[in-house]
């Protein structure tokens, strides 16, 4: 039977005219190269060189082959090619869940920047709640999550990607909407609007944890199940708000007024994975790390 090595060993006497030269160019001993080539001839009942003392030769034979086994690689090499793009295609994709809060540019950036380092690994990104995201990372629905954070779980870990500064969302017409700087005390000493537990527990956890290292105990005015629900309550003047800054950008709003805070203070964007009793994939492993070093 002809293989494969037979081809190419042939190939690179035939270019060489030398079985030693052959030998040095494919890093192997020239005994078994010679004995390679002469199999070939036996197995097909032909001669393809002419063997003198002084230099060697290509038979008519010879020559047909060469032109043969040359294509026969390159068509090999681009099957090769179209094989494996086509796996890549239809690679297992790597499954991520966006809590729909989410919604900053960084997160944008950070899946862009993914793709253009690992393109060979294809994504399926899906939106979802807060209490979705954290049933989908359980069973095992998604592979990753990017959120604002989930209840505590043992089955989960959550590991922080970036930060956003916090910024003060006020409506046009409130009375600090012309400052270009105001403190957390300041601004929420007017009536604020909340996020609800429920459906964003992350976010609800940091604002309390930030609200309790700086003391406040602010008046709450009312309480939004969403983002646009949220700027909305602000911008009709029924409180005063904050967001981080990114998503911000997102959301611009002609009713909506940002001020800087004095105080640097973030909100911690997490990407999240069920913990695995095995090794983890190499693709979750390597986004990751992508997610955790973006900054």
């Amino acid at each position: 039977m002809i293989e494969l090595r037979h081809l190419r060993y042939f190939i690179a006497v035939a270019e060489e005219l030398s079985f030693r030269k052959a030998a040095e160019r494919i890093h192997i001993d020239q005994s078994p190269l010679a004995r390679t080539v002469r199999d070939l001839e036996e197995k097909w009942g032909v001669t393809l060189f002419v063997r003198t003392p002084r230099k060697l030769q290509l038979t008519p034979a010879g020559v047909k082959l060469l032109d043969h086994a040359r294509k026969l690689l390159v068509r090999l090499e681009r099957t090769k090619r179209a094989v494996c793009a086509t796996d890549i295609r239809h690679r297992e994709p790597l499954r991520i869940g966006v809590d729909e809060a989410t919604v900053q540019p960084r997160l944008a950036d950070c899946l862009a920047r993914w793709r253009l380092i690992a393109s060979d690994i294809p994504v399926e990104l899906t939106e979802m709640r807060a209490t979705e995201l954290h049933a989908a990372l359980r069973s095992e629905e998604v592979d990753a999550g990017l959120s604002f954070g989930l209840p505590d779980d043992k089955a989960l870990a959550q590991h922080p990607a970036w930060g956003s500064t916090l910024v003060a969302i006020l409506s046009a017409e409130h009375e600090l909407a012309g400052r270009e700087l105001v403190s957390l005390s300041e601004l929420l000493s007017f009536p604020a609007i909340a996020c609800t537990e429920d459906f964003h527990p992350g976010l609800y956890r940091q604002m309390t944890s930030i609200l309790q290292k700086h003391a406040l105990f602010p008046t709450i005015a009312g309480e939004a199940r969403t983002l646009p629900g949220y700027l909305t309550r602000v911008a009709v003047g029924q409180g005063v708000g904050v967001a981080d800054a990114d998503h911000m950008l997102a959301m611009q709003r002609k009713d909506i007024v940002v001020v800087p805070l004095a105080e640097q203070v973030h909100i911690t964007t997490y990407v999240l994975h069920k913990h695995q009793r095995g090794r983890m994939p190499e693709s979750l492993q390597r986004f990751l790390t992508h997610a955790t070093t973006l900054r």
